[in-house]
């Protein structure tokens, strides 16, 4: 069986339902992890789009950006660990550590929607 197959199956996501992008603009920022896993500082970002594994950021393109950090969404609570995939200028496009949850991303989405109208 197919590798791609194998974790459809075992998330209980097809494969579009895992790269299916949403438009959100919203801030966030980049939690930086430091010596002992502190998390003092941060760059702040906006959130151009997010899925259930990845999201794109705008950042300053004077601003380094580290491999590996948490991102926090403005107006939510948990972080999500991240990999910086690409950057290019402003646009960094970064995976998400582990898939989140449908109804954290319905959350993100709904909170995103909201504020905007």
């Amino acid at each position: 069986m197919p590798l791609n197959t194998i974790q459809e199956t075992r998330h209980g996501y097809s494969r579009d339902q895992i790269f299916e992008k949403f438009t959100i603009d919203r801030p966030g920022r980049i939690v930086l992890v430091g010596h002992h896993l502190s998390t003092k500082t941060n760059i702040r970002c906006l959130i151009r789009t997010i899925s259930l594994c990845c999201a794109e950021l705008e950042v300053s393109p004077h601003v380094p950006v580290p491999s590996n950090f948490f991102l926090e969404i403005l107006g939510i609570h948990d972080d999500i660990g991240c990999t910086v995939i690409r950057r290019e200028e402003e646009k960094v496009t970064v995976g998400f550590n582990m898939l989140i949850d449908a109804e954290f991303m319905h959350h993100v989405i709904r909170l995103s929607f909201e504020t905007s109208h």
